[in-house]
């Protein structure tokens, strides 16, 4: 069954809205207030999602439950060590699945990015391991920034550095999905080439 696709605003509401919570939150009260309020501004972002699309991706469940984990240790042992580690398990998680799924010969990729697109076997391999080592380097590169850095700009960089760093890298697979991208039959097509066989 094909899932509702929403708007492309919606979806963007969906993903930057919790963030840019996190991050007047913080800037208006203090690490603590913005994880609390970002917990509840992720569950409240994947209930909108279900509720326009009755399905929730794979990414943002994964997400979700590692913000929720990681948030209520932070807050519970008030210890900003754990939403701070919170990317980096993330990014590794997501790394580690993608990594180990090519070395059984499988790409998850297409089932972690809700399949937008569709690729030649060759295509879907090359994709999973570009972002295999993206997620890879963006682990290294958030514990580099929290353990060198003021919580302040961690949090400036987790809004404002990793998403535009994320669309770039996104945008720049878009010459692979095109090279490797397979068009999809449509029911009409189907019929005509079924009609043209029988003629034959």
């Amino acid at each position: 069954m094909d899932k509702t696709q929403p708007h492309p605003l919606f979806k963007l509401a969906t993903e930057l809205g919790p963030l840019l919570v996190f991050f007047f939150v913080n800037a208006k009260f203090n690490l603590f207030a913005a994880t609390g309020a970002f917990m509840v501004a992720i569950v409240a972002a994947m209930a909108a999602s279900y509720v326009v699309t009755r399905h929730i991706p794979i990414m943002a469940i994964v997400t979700g439950v590692i913000v929720l984990v990681f948030g209520t240790l932070t807050l519970v042992l008030h210890d900003e060590t754990f939403i701070k580690l919170k990317p980096t398990i993330i990014y590794g998680l997501f790394a580690t699945i993608l990594g180990g799924g090519l070395l059984f010969g499988r790409s998850f990729i297409a089932v972690m990015f809700d399949q937008m697109f569709n690729l030649t076997p060759q295509g879907w391999r090359i994709l999973t391991l570009r972002w295999a080592l993206f997620f890879a380097g963006m682990a290294v590169l958030n514990e580099i920034v929290w353990r060198t850095q003021s919580t302040d700009f961690w949090v400036n960089f987790k809004v404002f550095g990793v998403t535009p760093i994320t669309m770039i890298f996104a945008i720049a697979q878009m010459p692979l999905t095109k090279r490797y991208g397979i068009e999809p039959v449509s029911l009409e097509t189907s019929e005509a080439e079924a009609g043209d066989i029988r003629k034959g």
